[in-house]
């Protein structure tokens, strides 16, 4: 192992508990031991997972968070007695792995609450309220501190929680701990005076206009964090380790409005001279841990970062907490093992957080350890998988059920809480398969038929692996795609799977009917109807490397656009976005951190961009659209870039012998590419 690595490995201790090593599992939804926006019982698949990573080498886990009031079928965490019991049956085999598991539990979500188009209808209908008041009470699920705006709808605002329910809440908090200490459970952190959650609201001025015992003054904003961690030592004892997940700055600059790094702006929320008073004030009320970041969900970058966020974005926030407190704190946020190290080496922070790249590789540290990084599966911090809850105007959360109800999946790994669905089952009929595409999608149904026994071979027409992903990896921010790239591709040379590249096949007959595998990928759509479309460079193109001038028009909002302005703006070049519909990134799938980013990125940074606009036509030195009401606009530009889609391109028709992955059956994304891919790959 790597010498600058080895601080991360130093026992500490969280009250009297300690820990083998400052390796932490952040708490994800959808990796719940209560299971997950369902009927609270003993998860078997979050079991699984948090056992995984307890088998490879992590010090202490923390399970997704565990509302103590379920926000589907209203139970409260403390009233199911058996799967309590189920867990202290699992404790014992978890324990053997020399880890320590905290179980996160939450207040809730109140304004935060994440609402779909079916929960608008619910709400604003009077008879669907009421019928489904019994299972999802939106009134009291989205009660918040005071009344305010729902993140993701105008059409579900949130009401006063009344002091009944914080009662309430409080004593929930303390019996759910007191079972799970009984259950052999080490410790509970307490969620959250953190990301703009139901307790962080009661804590923040913009959001908290209460005028009793839990509004006004700093003591009564952070009262209800404080009243928790008294109730549940009350109840479990003073030496019960009890950590709280927290926000060090708010980066908020209004509701829906967050601050981007490096941004000069007016904190509406908690400013780093609040939070040194806050800090000390919750270690003195008796949390034994702050678990730390940034942000809130109006600046929801911050505590979930997409690629375009700063590597260890919010360490230097955490590392000037921890002087105002006498207890050991965390960082998390996209954060640099290397660099985690050299802090904690310095005594700057006690734990190091990680929690996507968990879901991309379960066994990443003991990799570490072992000197085999290279062998790591890579998070690319895209939230395709683990976290796409998407948003823009006009719609709130614009997400498939099946993701709402199984959070925590992963893009880049299509086994991750999917085992019953997705795993490696050894062929007893050994084939031959072809397979025409050496992208993403191609190398991993070869990856998976290898695995399986089979013989894949790859037909590359190209001189090298990777297809469009070479270019969809291409900008400079894009470090982390590079890397998957690249593990796919050592993969390929460690499981000695058969390439021939500069092999274009023309007709998959000449393979006389053995399984082909076609990952032939999609070709742009071109704008023929625009006179000038041939003056137009094509996106994947451009990210190959083909030069455009200064100014540059492009053309279609959607994300490849949206990330294509995002570099030419960081290269120095002036973009100018034209977008048919009318916000950007129009588009399920994208994680609502990762949109608003880039919106919020373009407005800072004055970048033109414009809405309900269509192209008309292509000039030289310009370019000629129409606005929603029909006026022509001439826009100045040195070059145009073409984002305007793709169409699928597959060599052959799906048959009995004949199977299709990728873009060449459907365009989507990464994930769907590889989930397919995986797919295809287990049924031969």
């Amino acid at each position: 192992m790597d010498q600058k690595l080895e601080p991360l490995f130093t026992p500490w201790k969280i009250g009297n508990c300690e820990i083998k090593n400052r390796i932490v599992l952040t708490s994800m939804g959808g990796t719940d031991l209560f299971g997950w926006m369902e009927k609270n019982h003993f998860d078997k698949d979050g079991a699984h997972f948090i056992m995984e990573i307890a088998k490879n080498n992590v010090g202490l886990i923390l399970p997704g968070c565990q509302p103590v009031y379920n926000p589907m079928f209203g139970q409260w965490l403390h009233k199911n007695k058996k799967m309590y019991a189920d867990l202290k049956k699992w404790m014992p085999e978890f324990h053997k792995t020399g880890a320590k598991l905290f179980v996160q539990l939450t207040a809730g979500f109140g304004r935060s609450f994440t609402i779909s188009s079916m929960m608008e209808m619910l709400y604003s209908n009077p008879v669907l309220k009421a019928v489904s008041k019994p299972f999802m009470n939106l009134d009291k699920i989205t009660a918040s501190a005071s009344a305010s705006p729902n993140r993701w709808s105008d059409k579900v605002p949130s009401r006063e929680m009344t002091k009944e329910e914080i009662r309430e809440f409080i004593d929930s908090f303390a019996k759910s701990s007191k079972m799970l200490k009984d259950a052999g459970v080490d410790g509970v952190e307490v969620h959250a005076v953190h990301e703009g959650y139901l307790l962080d609201q009661f804590t923040l001025k913009y959001v908290n206009k209460r005028t009793d015992e839990y509004g006004g003054s700093l003591e009564n904003r952070y009262r209800f964090a404080a009243e928790i961690v008294k109730a549940i030592k009350k109840e479990c004892g003073k030496d019960f380790p009890v950590s709280l997940r927290y926000s060090v700055i708010s980066k908020t600059k209004g509701f829906r409005q967050g601050a981007l790094p490096g941004e000069d702006y007016v904190e509406v929320g908690r400013d780093m001279a609040e939070s040194e008073v806050a800090a000390k004030f919750l270690q003195d009320a008796g949390y034994d841990c702050l678990n730390c970041d940034n942000g809130t969900y109006d600046a929801w970058y911050w505590a979930h970062p997409p690629v375009y966020m700063p590597e260890n974005c919010n360490l230097a926030d955490v590392e000037h907490i921890k002087n105002f407190v006498d207890i050991p704190v965390i960082c998390a946020g996209r954060l640099d093992p290397r660099v985690a190290a050299e802090s904690i080496k310095e005594g700057k922070i006690d734990g190091a957080g990680f929690a996507r790249p968990f879901l991309a590789d379960q066994a990443w540290v003991t990799k570490m350890m072992e000197d085999k990084e290279e062998d790591i599966r890579p998070c690319i911090l895209c939230h395709n998988g683990c976290f796409n809850m998407c948003h823009y105007k006009g719609v709130p959360n614009d997400q498939e059920l099946s993701d709402s109800l199984h959070l925590a999946r992963c893009a880049v790994n299509a086994e991750t809480m999917q085992w019953n669905k997705h795993f490696i089952k050894k062929t007893s009929s050994p084939k031959t398969v072809h397979i025409v595409g050496g992208g993403i999608g191609g190398m991993e149904a070869a990856r998976v038929l290898k695995l399986r026994g089979h013989n894949p071979i790859i037909h590359e027409k190209s001189g090298v692996l990777g297809g469009t992903f070479i270019p969809a990896s291409a900008e400079s921010y894009k470090g982390k795609l590079r890397e998957l790239l690249e593990w796919y591709r050592l993969q390929m040379k460690k499981l000695n799977i058969e390439i021939h590249l500069n092999d274009e096949v023309k007709d998959v007959a000449a393979f006389g009917g053995a399984p082909v595998i076609v990952a032939t990928g999609s070709t742009p759509r071109q704008l023929r109807r625009v006179p000038g479309y041939e003056k137009m460079v094509e996106a994947c193109d451009f990210l190959n490397g083909q030069e455009v001038g200064e100014t540059v028009a492009v053309i279609g909002g959607g994300l490849t656009g949206s990330e294509i302005a995002y570099e030419l703006a960081l290269t120095g070049k002036k973009p100018i976005i034209v977008e048919m519909k009318d916000d950007l990134v129009s588009q399920k799938g994208v994680c609502l951190a990762n949109s608003s980013y880039l919106r919020e990125w373009f407005a800072l940074n004055k970048v033109p961009v414009y809405l309900e606009t269509t192209l008309k036509e292509v000039k030289d030195g310009s370019i000629v659209c129409t606005d929603k009401n029909g006026r022509n606009i001439d826009i100045e530009c040195d070059s145009v870039i073409s984002c305007a889609g793709y169409i699928p391109a597959p060599l052959a028709e799906k048959s009995s012998s004949v199977y299709l992955v990728g873009d060449c059956l459907a365009i989507g994304n990464l994930r769907s590419v590889i989930w397919r891919a995986y797919e295809v790959a287990m049924k031969i």
